[in-house]
């Protein structure tokens, strides 16, 4: 019923996206570790939004704990979890599906998360521009009047 209803199969090559082609499932040539706060990302994107998650049953389709969560090197991720969970957040799909040394992010000024090294942008969304112009533009003024 379950396999039914989130589209994987019965083999459990089938809700990892694991196939003797490692470079068809999206892994990296060679892979590297990850880092803390990669490992944390991916537990949280995993609790959060991945469809086929249970915090008591562990993975639907598996019948088992989450292979995510045991993840230390980069290299093939479950396939539901690269094609529908890690699009939400994109910097943390950059780091791990490109392929060489991980690019150097940025951290936005206003709320931390990760700024992807494009030229000149320095915050994350608009509405982190919107507030930073806005909080120099106060202190303009404050500094301004005296």
């Amino acid at each position: 019923m379950t396999a039914a209803l989130t589209g994987a199969g019965s083999a459990a090559c089938s809700a990892t996206g694991s196939s003797s082609n490692h470079r068809a499932t999206g892994g990296d040539a060679v892979g590297r570790e990850l880092t803390r706060t990669e490992k944390a990302a991916i537990r949280r994107l995993v609790s959060k939004w991945c469809a086929n998650y249970d915090r008591d049953c562990g993975c639907l389709p598996l019948d088992c704990e989450c292979y995510m969560f045991g993840k230390c090197w980069t290299g093939a991720y479950c396939r539901y979890f690269r094609e529908a969970v890690l699009p939400l957040d994109p910097a943390l799909e950059a780091a791990l599906l490109t392929e060489g040394p991980r690019p150097d992010f940025k951290a936005c000024p206003v709320c931390g998360r990760a700024v992807a090294p494009d030229g000149r942008q320095t915050y994350c969304s608009a509405a982190c521009a919107k507030a930073a112009h806005r909080r120099q533009q106060r202190e303009y003024m404050r500094k301004k009047r005296g």
